[in-house]
């Protein structure tokens, strides 16, 4: 008696273990924790950015910004659209209101909408290697983005050219895992084409951004 019971127990056990692992390996990680999406949770960047408004001409700032989870709601496709607030503080005190944005978790991608203009930001699971238009839900040509991926983070590679002639587009994201977004960069630039400055790399126009995430949480 004392045999089958234990018999028993060892069975119980085993078909318990084998369930689990299963359940396991039925459910991937597909890496959506790579932009975690809750009412209530901030991300605070150190931004420094310079404008660039003609030949010798340029703006630089230091500063702050603030984004806030603040609510969601369901659209008409049934999806949770998360609204981001963001706020920009020179000091951390002191908060103003930049503009609000929104996040969607879309099937197998995450679409970030600013100023009405949508892009892919992060499609999942996040592979390197990966290609993907940035641009399939705006009417504009296509854009794509490349991912590599590095175990816990993923560098999202969004434009990188430079002809050292005429113009510079190098556009980046990092995203961390269980935490979101640590790092934008973006250098957008025009050089002088004249005839006396051709080749010169002499900045006409465009800007300078780089986003380094300083602190994270839920409020």
């Amino acid at each position: 008696m004392k045999r089958l019971l234990s018999f028993i127990s060892i069975l119980i056990i085993f078909l318990s273990t084998s369930c689990e692992r299963e359940i396991e390996e039925g459910q991937p990680d597909l890496g959506f924790d790579f932009q975690p999406l809750e009412v209530g949770l901030f991300w605070i960047y150190e931004v420094d950015q310079t404008i660039y408004f003609g030949e010798n001409d340029s703006e630089e700032e230091h500063f702050y910004y603030r984004d806030h989870i603040s609510s969601y709601y369901t659209n008409e496709e049934g999806e949770q659209v998360f609204v981001v607030l963001r706020t920009k503080s020179q000091d951390r005190i002191n908060w103003t209101i930049e503009l609000p944005y929104t996040l969607i978790q879309r099937d197998f991608s995450l679409v970030r909408t600013i100023e009405n203009q949508a892009i892919v930001a992060l499609v999942f699971p996040p592979k390197s290697g990966i290609v993907w238009n940035g641009n399939v839900y705006r009417n504009v040509e296509r854009d794509d983005f490349e991912m590599l991926n590095s175990g816990t983070s993923v560098q999202v590679n969004q434009e990188n050219i430079d002809d050292l002639i005429t113009y510079r587009d190098i556009r980046y994201e990092v995203y961390e895992k269980g935490v979101g977004m640590v790092e934008k960069y973006a250098e957008v630039l025009t050089y002088c084409s004249r005839n006396d400055c051709l080749g010169d790399m002499l900045i006409n126009s465009g800007y300078k951004i780089s986003l380094k995430m300083s602190d994270y949480g839920s409020i």
